[in-house]
């Protein structure tokens, strides 16, 4: 009996649950490129490039290790550009009885394979099955990310000496929001030129894409496993040391800074998070990195990774539909083509658009909070997010954007908004001295938008965000605001968002 065992583009590894019971002598991988997934959404034309790219380099690897694997490419004849259209062609192809599959990354995908009546087990690369956090979860009324993260410490003795954290806490965030001193030097980041397999995809996204979001010209990310390894082992001896300082800060044409940027590899499969964080752990035992670096990073993949999975495997399919701030105004068009006097706005989307990626930072306190305090549509603000960058998958995507940087979940993932002025810009970046805004003046057509637009949105929601603990100090300030002030910040904002 032949079996089929469908590989997507973020399970790019060996050990999955699924690939540990296939019989390479009898049993068929499938792999797909098909167009559905490359434009619903339009994703960006450096993510299709690094996957495809990934996939056809995996391939190889799969066939090196005997699997028997039918790939079914962008351009062959009779492909029908969906999952589910090519898995029953493959059923059929192969006169296969059974789909054996590791759990995906979206709950529609998950939905599909149900529908065929596949056998779905448990994804092992992550570090938290899904039952464990459904258990901690029960019975809970707000979920938050830093006491799921203090039991996975615990349970996988990650940073821990004996019963007690490493250094006598838990968290050491504080720690780690340093403003980069502007003579602080930035090492190189790790490059992987394009074999012929990449050159050959970049020309195809090229030619079948042309119209999508962002650039392929620089092209550089790794493809394998080889290459993925060797960008993890340039960060923790080049980058992780500084990163715990400066992993908030920012700075104008540099898009890499001290980060890691190893989510695409770790979200596509190409590295695994266990050997990520044992690499950070190991480093900073060998007194090579301090341990605010280490226990940040590593609470980014223990702690934000792994919840933001559990908490949306928890609450699909209703939490898509989440909009606790009742927010409805369009996408604004500088998101696709950088087109506003806004610096901070304008380096970030470049940024975006010539590298699928920006850092956390620029994604949560700059771009996600102007959509925030715009009260920008959820379903737009997700679907943007999810095609950009070349990291996201929905699982992490959703979660991050509709609960951390919109609240539109109401508090169940954020104790309170990511909401700021832009003094906290001002004082994480160096944009604001690049602006045509003053970020000094609260309101006016010199104002930083930012300013303004953050007084409005929390007088806009008063009746929802008012008696929010974290929100006190910034509700007492605005209820003793002169009323000649507060309704200058409602005229500038609403000047700002009619002309937006």
């Amino acid at each position: 009996m032949t079996r089929l065992f469908p590989v997507l583009g973020d399970q790019l590894s060996l050990g999955l649950a699924s690939l540990a019971q296939c019989d390479k002598a009898k049993d068929v991988v499938l792999m797909m490129e098909v167009r559905g997934e490359a434009t619903t959404p339009r994703h960006h034309k450096m993510k299709i490039a690094f996957l495809f790219s990934a996939m056809r380099h995996f391939a190889a690897a799969l066939r090196e290790q005997g699997y028997r694997v039918d790939y079914v490419a962008l351009q062959d004849e009779g492909n029908t550009h969906s999952f589910e259209g090519e898995l029953r062609r493959a059923l059929h192809r192969h006169k296969a009885e059974r789909i054996i599959a590791t759990w995906p990354g979206e709950w529609r995908v998950k939905q599909m394979l149900e529908g065929l009546g596949a056998e779905i087990l448990e994804d092992t690369r992550f570090l938290a099955p899904l039952s464990v956090f459904a258990e901690w979860a029960q019975g809970r009324t707000q979920l938050r990310m830093e006491f799921f993260y203090r039991l996975l410490r615990r349970r996988l003795n990650i940073l821990m000496e004996g019963d007690e954290p490493a250094g006598g806490r838990w968290n050491f965030d504080s720690e780690n929001r340093h403003p980069l001193p502007p003579q602080k030097k930035i090492p190189l980041t790790y490059t992987q030129a394009p074999d012929a397999v990449t050159q050959e995809v970049l020309e195809l996204v090229a030619a079948e894409f042309p119209e999508h979001f962002g650039e392929l010209k620089g092209f550089s990310y790794a493809v394998t496993r080889a290459g993925a390894q060797a960008a993890l082992a340039r960060f923790i001896t080049q980058r992780l040391a500084s990163f715990g300082d400066y992993q908030d800060a920012m700075r104008q044409n540099e898009p890499w800074l001290f980060h890691s940027h190893l989510s695409l590899y770790l979200n596509c499969g190409l590295l695994l998070p266990g050997e990520c964080i044992g690499a950070a752990e190991r480093a900073w035992r060998a007194g090579d990195v301090p341990l605010n670096a280490a226990e940040g990073f590593i609470r980014q993949i223990l702690g934000w990774r792994e919840y933001v999975r559990g908490l949306y495997w928890l609450k699909m399919p209703d939490y898509a539909a989440q909009n606790a701030l009742g927010a409805t105004r369009p996408l604004p068009s500088f998101y696709w083509d950088a087109g506003t006097e806004m610096n901070c706005l304008r380096q970030c989307v470049r940024t975006t658009r010539d590298h699928a990626y920006a850092h956390h930072i620029q994604r949560l306190m700059v771009l996600g909070n102007f959509a925030l305090l715009a009260g920008l549509d959820p379903a737009e603000v997700n679907e943007w997010y999810l095609l950009v960058y070349a990291d996201a998958y929905e699982w992490v995507e959703m979660p991050n954007v509709t609960g951390m940087i919109l609240f539109a979940d109401g508090g169940l993932l954020a104790s309170k908004p990511y909401a700021a002025g832009g003094a906290y810009i001002n004082r994480m970046s160096d944009y604001c001295g690049h602006c045509s805004f003053n970020v000094a003046q609260k309101t006016g057509p010199e104002a930083c938008p930012f300013n303004y637009l953050y007084w409005a949105f929390l007088d806009r929601h008063r009746d929802k965000l008012g008696g929010n603990a974290r929100l006190g100090l910034a509700y007492k300030t605005l209820n003793t605001m002169p009323s000649p002030a507060l309704a200058a910040i409602r005229d500038s904002a609403r000047s700002f968002l009619e002309r937006l």
